[in-house]
């Protein structure tokens, strides 16, 4: 029996290349009916990267991505506060990149295809449910978890045997829903989120990331190659607290209510209101996160990714943990022949370490830094509490298994 992996996003395929990496038969069940490159820039992470050249992909990423040099905290005249080194600038062994997130996923599943097989991941295919038969397992018997798929095209339920059964799909997760049905609501910070794509000349050094405060705005903004500006404009217009309605990543959003926040600022060295007038498609959506759970899985069921630490995108960090899920857990599934106990590793090596990662990102929205003394204490304060410092990073051992 093969891994079962619910999930075709940025966490399903680390996590199907890495399983396979280290000996581990594996298969991928995605629910939407064809995997195109959507979405818009995010950022991963050294740490995250280390681990994608570990598999293999440094010159495919490199290909696709900008390495990012600094980070430039500005206000809307365009005035610096504050500049800090990122990737290898900052003594990282390995660079920070600025993807397309849809190119980063069709990188994945492209290699995942090669190596796994063109098989190895099946669209329109939904996990509804399962049974995990593990404890039901007689002496001298192999026990499993039993998955029910629904086929999108043909609207049956078939069952199918897994090793293992492995949530990677996403904030609206069917697996974390089935795993703990009393599960909170999604946690709304206040801030609405827009964001886009366009086509815009470099800016400051060409690998630079700006953030732009002023008052209840902000607005965040890097290359990421093919002559494209990622921007994320957010502002706060409620209090934080449980969201009602809906919270899809891809919602249309439209320039009329995003420009008046930003059609007065003049930076300079960025047409701030030129890059939200000129883009092709403005998406819109609540920063949200959920309470960290008390336990992720149970048995030869786990999660991984969004589904198991949705976390506000303000450190840049969830792709990137979603990446380390990946390796750990195809490394305690091949230290061990025990599927539970694997889990239950992966679980206590990673459910505290991403909780971390959900309150320091929370911390550092509320922060509300703008020195740049505050803005240096709250950077450092962040790696230090997430784990992505330079020194430990760098002094870490591999993640591989073999």
């Amino acid at each position: 029996m093969s891994v079962l992996i619910a999930g075709a996003g940025i966490g399903g395929l680390a996590a199907a290349l890495s399983l396979h990496a280290a000996g581990v038969g594996t298969a991928v069940v995605e629910s939407a009916r064809e995997i195109r490159p959507l979405g818009v820039g995010i950022n991963l992470l050294p740490h995250a990267v280390r681990e994608l050249i570990e598999l293999g992909l440094g010159d495919e990423l490199a290909a696709i991505g900008v390495a990012t040099a600094e980070n430039v905290y500005a206000d809307r005249s365009g005035r610096r506060v504050f500049t800090e080194p990122r990737g290898v600038a900052q003594g990282y062994r390995w660079p920070q990149y600025s993807v397309h997130r849809g190119e980063l996923q069709r990188l994945l599943l492209a290699a995942v295809r090669e190596r796994l097989g063109a098989e190895a991941v099946r669209t329109g295919a939904r996990v509804v449910g399962f049974d995990d038969s593990a404890e039901r397992a007689g002496p001298g018997k192999r026990g499993g978890v039993r998955v029910r798929i629904l086929d999108r095209a043909t609207g049956t339920v078939e069952e199918s045997a897994a090793r293992a059964l492995i949530g990677a799909d996403g904030l609206h997760s069917a697996v974390r829903a089935a795993l703990h049905p009393q599960d909170g609501p999604l946690l709304w910070s206040g801030i609405r989120m827009w964001r886009g794509t366009t086509r815009a000349e470099p800016f400051l050094t060409g690998r630079s990331m700006v953030i732009v405060r002023d008052g209840d705005a902000e607005l965040v903004a890097y290359p990421i190659g093919g002559g494209r500006v990622n921007w994320v404009g957010q502002v706060r217009v409620s209090e934080p607290g449980p969201l009602t309605g809906d919270a899809a990543w891809n919602r249309v959003g439209r320039l009329a209510d995003v420009l008046p926040y930003f059609d007065h600022w003049r930076l300079g060295w960025l047409d701030v209101p030129g890059l939200l007038v000129n883009c092709g498609e403005i998406l819109e959506y609540p920063m949200v996160d959920r309470e960290p759970l008390p336990w992720w899985g149970s048995g030869r069921v786990t999660l991984l990714g969004d589904a198991a630490h949705p976390m506000y995108p303000v450190g840049a960090n969830g792709a990137s943990q979603a990446v380390v899920d990946a390796r750990v857990l195809a490394r305690e599934l091949a230290r061990t022949g025990d599927v539970p106990t694997a889990l239950a590793r992966y679980e206590t090596e990673r459910r505290e370490a991403t909780a971390a990662v959900v309150r320091a990102n929370r911390a550092m929205n509320r922060a509300g830094a703008r020195t740049p003394e505050e803005l240096a204490r709250v950077t450092d304060t962040y790696r230090d509490t997430t784990g992505g410092d330079v020194r430990t990073l760098n002094a870490r051992a591999s993640l591989s298994c073999r």
